[in-house]
């Protein structure tokens, strides 16, 4: 049985993690849109103001997976949640329970800071995950739909 170890990152994992970015947006088909850099990431994770976080997945002692998170907050519960950014374990390591453990973790880190909610959006097509969120409790918000604004239609956005 695979030994599976969870450990907050630390800066020396910031390669990792873009490494591990950039294989979930190969298999999410956006790879293209991938801009992060390692310099963003680590003033992200780490600087003087983080503003997410990382809880890395380690099987016999390599890394094989990570999810980052924030905090978001909602005001009809006056209380500050979780928004899972990512959730990522590479395809070999896949059905040894690192997924389970890195989601159980970040559900951890939400309780202990008495958080009220976890949210997170899945693609319409990743079925596999759409199971195993279902297993873990979690249901589909139909009813909501997410809006973006990015690029120019946000700069413009900001200066109409």
């Amino acid at each position: 049985m695979p030994k599976i170890t969870l450990r907050t990152a630390s800066p020396a994992d910031v390669p990792q993690i873009l490494a591990l970015i950039r294989e979930l947006a190969e298999y999410e088909k956006a790879l293209d849109q991938v801009v992060a850099t390692e310099s963003n990431l680590t003033e992200d994770l780490f600087g003087p103001r983080p503003v997410c976080e990382a809880v890395m997945g380690d099987v016999d002692g390599v890394v094989q997976g990570f999810a980052l998170f924030f905090h978001n907050y909602s005001t009809w519960v006056g209380r500050r949640g979780v928004y899972l950014e990512d959730l990522y374990v590479r395809p070999t390591a896949r059905g040894c329970g690192l997924g389970k453990a890195l989601f159980q973790r970040v559900a951890q880190i939400a309780n202990e800071r008495g958080c009220q909610r976890m949210d997170w959006m899945v693609l319409d097509w990743n079925t596999t995950a759409h199971e195993f969120y279902k297993r873990m409790g979690a249901y589909a918000m139909s009813d909501w739909t997410m809006w973006r604004l990015q690029g120019d239609a946000l700069r413009h956005a900001a200066n109409q």
